[in-house]
C-alpha cells in the first residue's frame, strides 16, 4: 500500500498541456512588431497634424478670405506665416474655384516619411473646403 500511495502523488512530467506562457522567440517577435508600429506612428503623426491644420486654414479662408483668387492666396499666406506647422503648401499651390457663388479652395500634396535607411512611406494628402 505504501508503494501505491507514493506513485499516486507523483505528477507526470512528460505532459506538456499544463505548460503555458510565451516563449522567448514569441516575445521578441511581438516586441519587434509593436516597436515597428510605434516608429511608424511617431513618424506619421506630425504629417497628419499638418494636414488637419491646412484643412482648417483652407476652410476658414474659403469663408472669410475674400472673393478673388489673389485675395484668397494672400489670406492663406498670411495664415501660413502665423501657423508654424504648415510647410508643405503655399498660397500658390491652392486650386480655387467657384460653385454656385461659393468659393471652394482645394489642395493636394505628397509627403515622404523616412522610416529607416532607404525605406520611405509616401502619403498623398488631398483636401478641399466644404
Amino acid at each position: 500500500m505504501n508503494a501505491v500511495t507514493r506513485t499516486s502523488l507523483v505528477r507526470p512530467t512528460s505532459h506538456r498541456s499544463a505548460v503555458r506562457g510565451i516563449t522567448m522567440i514569441g516575445l521578441l517577435f511581438w516586441a519587434a512588431l509593436v516597436s515597428m508600429a510605434g516608429i511608424v506612428t511617431l513618424r506619421v503623426l506630425p504629417t497628419v497634424n499638418e494636414y488637419y491644420t491646412i484643412l482648417g486654414a483652407v476652410e476658414k479662408i474659403s469663408k472669410t478670405g475674400g472673393n478673388t483668387v489673389p485675395e484668397i492666396r494672400a489670406a492663406f499666406d498670411r495664415h501660413k506665416s502665423i501657423e508654424y506647422s504648415i510647410t508643405s503648401v503655399s498660397g500658390a499651390d491652392l486650386e480655387i474655384t467657384k460653385n454656385d457663388e461659393r468659393v471652394v479652395v482645394s489642395f493636394g500634396y505628397d509627403k515622404e516619411v523616412e522610416l529607416f535607411g532607404p525605406v520611405y512611406l509616401l502619403i498623398k494628402y488631398r483636401g478641399s473646403s466644404r
